[in-house]
C-alpha cells in the first residue's frame, strides 16, 4: 500500500513537473508527401511524436507562465529529400499572440525557413543542451523556440526578449561549423538563421525591438478602447522601421515583420484620417517595395 501510494505521488509529481514545463502551444506536423510513398511513413510520425514531446516537456522560459500566458505557435516542416538518414527541406514558423481585450491574434511572424537539414534515425532521441550543438535538428528547433520567445516578449516589454535572443545568438555561434545550411554568413542572400539574428542583435538596428513594443503593447493592445490613439502610435511604431530601413534595404527581419503585418496593417489604416492613410502607404511601399501595389488597398473606401 505504502509503494502504491509513493509511486501514485511520483506520477503525480511528474505530471506537475511538464505541465509547468509546458512554455508552448505548438502545433507541429512533419510532412513527407513528397517523398516516396514507398518509404516508411511511421519513421516520419515518430519524428513528429518525438517534436512535441521534445518541446513540451522541457523548461525554455524563465518564468513560469499561466495556461493563458503560453506561447501560440506552429512549426511545420515539410521534408523534400531524404538520403538514408539525412533529410531536407522547408519549415513554416508562425508566431501569434492575443490582444488585449479581444479575441483577436495578432501575427508576429510568418515566414519559411527554406534549407533546413538534419539527421535522424527512427528512434533516435532528441538531445538537447545549453552551449552544445549536440544534434543538429535539436538546435534548430531550439533557436526557432527561442527566437518566439525573444519577439513575443519584446512585444510586452522594452527589449524584454534580450535573455532569449542571447540564446538564439549562442547556438548560431555553436552552428558554424556545421555542414548544414542556414547558418553561415556567406550563403546567398541575407535571410538565413544566422542574418535573422544579426539583425535582431545588431545595435544599428535597435529599433526594430522599439517597433516591436510600440506596435503592439502601445498600439494594438490599447485599440479596443481609443482606436485613434492606437492607430497613431503603430504609424509611429512603422516610423521607425522606415529609419532602420533608410539605415540598409532588405533586412531580413524588415522582409519578416512586412510579411507578417501586411494585411493587418492595411485593415488598421483602412479607418485612419487621410493623412495617416497617406503617411503609412508611403512607408510600407518604401520599406516593401516588391509588394508596393498591395497598400494601395488602404485607400480604399469600406
Amino acid at each position: 500500500m505504502i509503494m502504491k501510494r509513493l509511486w501514485v505521488l511520483c506520477l503525480f509529481l511528474l505530471g506537475g513537473m511538464l505541465l509547468q514545463a509546458q512554455d508552448f502551444q505548438c502545433s507541429v506536423s512533419v510532412n513527407a508527401n513528397q517523398i516516396s510513398s514507398s518509404t516508411n511513413q511511421q519513421r516520419y510520425r515518430d519524428l513528429q511524436q518525438k517534436l512535441y514531446s521534445f518541446i513540451q516537456e522541457r523548461k525554455w522560459c524563465q518564468y513560469n507562465l499561466k495556461t493563458n500566458e503560453r506561447i501560440e505557435c506552429a512549426l511545420q516542416i515539410n521534408l523534400t529529400e531524404v538520403s538514408g538518414d539525412v533529410m531536407k527541406g522547408t519549415m513554416t514558423i508562425v508566431l501569434q499572440r492575443p490582444v488585449y481585450k479581444t479575441s483577436y491574434k495578432t501575427t508576429l511572424m510568418n515566414f519559411q525557413d527554406k534549407k533546413i537539414q538534419f539527421t535522424y534515425a527512427e528512434g533516435d532521441p532528441l538531445e538537447y543542451a545549453d552551449n552544445m550543438n549536440l544534434n543538429q535538428f535539436t538546435s534548430l528547433i531550439a533557436y526557432y523556440l527561442n527566437l518566439f520567445l525573444a519577439v513575443e516578449f519584446d512585444s510586452f516589454s522594452l527589449n524584454g526578449g534580450a535573455p532569449y535572443l542571447n540564446k538564439c545568438q549562442s547556438i548560431v555561434n555553436l552552428c558554424q561549423s556545421s555542414t548544414e545550411q542556414g547558418w553561415n554568413v556567406g550563403e546567398s542572400g541575407q535571410s538565413n538563421r544566422y542574418w535573422i539574428m544579426e539583425n535582431l542583435t545588431n545595435s544599428t538596428y535597435s529599433k526594430i525591438h522599439d517597433f516591436y513594443y510600440q506596435y503592439h503593447r502601445l498600439g494594438l493592445d490599447v485599440m479596443s478602447e481609443t482606436p485613434d490613439a492606437g492607430r497613431a502610435v503603430i504609424l509611429e511604431s512603422l516610423r521607425l522601421l522606415q529609419q532602420v530601413n533608410a539605415q540598409k534595404s532588405g533586412l531580413a527581419m524588415i522582409k519578416i515583420i512586412c510579411a507578417a503585418k501586411a494585411d493587418e496593417i492595411i485593415n488598421i489604416f483602412k479607418d485612419g484620417l487621410p493623412s495617416e492613410k497617406t503617411q503609412v502607404v508611403n512607408i510600407m511601399k518604401q520599406i516593401d517595395p516588391s509588394n508596393s501595389s498591395r497598400y494601395d488597398a488602404i485607400n480604399a473606401t469600406r
